[in-house]
Formats: C-alpha cells, structure tokens, sequence
C-alpha cells in the first residue's frame, strides 16, 4: 500500500469509527505511562508520540504537565479529533500530520513512544528507513519506546497486514545506535472484548 492509499486508509477509519471502535483504543495508556515514569524525564524534556492519532498519551503528559510534547499522525482526522477532546489544552501540543517515512524533523527528542504504529511497516525498505529516523531523530541517552504484535498477537490489524516481533527481532533491528533496556509481553483487552498480545520493548541511545 503507497503513502497516499495508506493515509486515505486512515482518513476513512477515523472519519467513520468512534474512538471505542477500533481495537487500540485505550482510556488510559498505562503502559506507556510507566514507561514515563520509570525513566523519570524531566518536564522540559522533548517527547513525541508517533502514530498517536487520538490516543489518550497526550492527556496523561499534560495532567503530568510535560511541556515540549509532539504528537505525529498520517491522519488529520485522528488529529482533529484530539484536539477536539484536548479544548483548550490542545494549544499546549505540537501536532504533526505526516506519514512517518516522511517525517524529516529539525529537532531532536528524548523521549520517542510508537504503540502500534512501527507494525504497519512491513517493507523492509520502510523499516529500515524508520530505523534510521529514530538513529538521527534522538538524542543521547534519549529514549525509544516500541509496541509491537507479538509472534502470538494478531497478523493484520484495521484490515492490514503487520509485522509481528519478537524480543530477538525487535532488538537486533535498533541495536547498532541504542542500547535494549527491556521488553515486556502484555495483553490489550480490545473494546470487543478479544485479546492482542503485544511487545513492548525500551531502548536507550548509545
């Protein structure tokens, strides 16, 4: 699927379904927000949620009151429907509209967090090239945060195909710039009551 089909897709998804039809949805990230906690960054740090769309991260980073927060998503709708939840505290995010192999920031970021986005490259020349954005895109010691399907979670997921990981897979993709922290398994209870088995897998920059 090319850029433009692949953002029509997710246009059409988040003009369509309500935030609690679609499996990913969560009302409270709290993997994520543990992942946040864990490596106790400071609130001036730069933090960037990729593929957030309209994910409740940000919410839990305002009410923590991170102040250098990016959200980046190939859909403007998923976009525009977090703004509209977010009001007046929408102000406070920098929002991105970009396919992620698109994305050619100017800055860097110390805390990159991609659940559920990263899956979605199956290309290995996508792949590889999202790789090289989070080696120039990061700083030092900055942290890298990915949520994956697992080798026992779902093959497609929004009638796409995914590329599931394990630990092994996972770490050998990022291991020439970052150093692996660690990976954890865990079950996301869909809003239709079905299971996805993720990976989640923190990284350190060299």
């Amino acid at each position: 699927m090319g850029n433009t089909s692949s953002k029509d897709h997710w246009e059409n998804v988040y003009a369509t379904k309500a935030e609690t039809e679609v499996s990913w949805f969560q009302n409270y990230p709290k993997r994520s927000v543990e992942f946040i906690e864990q490596y106790k960054l400071p609130l001036d740090a730069i933090i960037i949620d990729v593929g957030g769309g309209d994910s409740h991260f940000v919410d839990a980073l305002i009410e923590k009151g991170y102040q250098n927060i990016y959200v980046l998503d190939i859909s403007s709708n998923a976009i525009e429907r977090a703004k509209k939840r977010l009001g007046i505290k929408a102000n406070k995010i920098n929002w991105i509209v970009s396919d992620i192999i698109d994305f050619d920031p100017k800055i860097k970021f110390d805390f990159w967090h991609d659940r559920a986005a990263f899956h979605f490259l199956t290309s290995e020349d996508k792949v590889s090239k999202y790789v090289s954005l989070t080696e120039r895109s990061i700083n030092p010691s900055g942290f890298l945060i990915l949520g994956t399907f697992s080798e026992q979670g779902p093959t497609k997921c929004s009638a796409l195909e995914v590329k599931q990981y394990n630990e092994s897979s996972m770490s050998a993709r990022f291991e020439e710039k970052f150093e692996k922290l660690k990976c954890i398994i865990e079950d996301h209870t869909t809003p239709f009551n079905t299971i996805q088995n993720f990976l989640f897998c923190s990284f350190k920059k060299k």
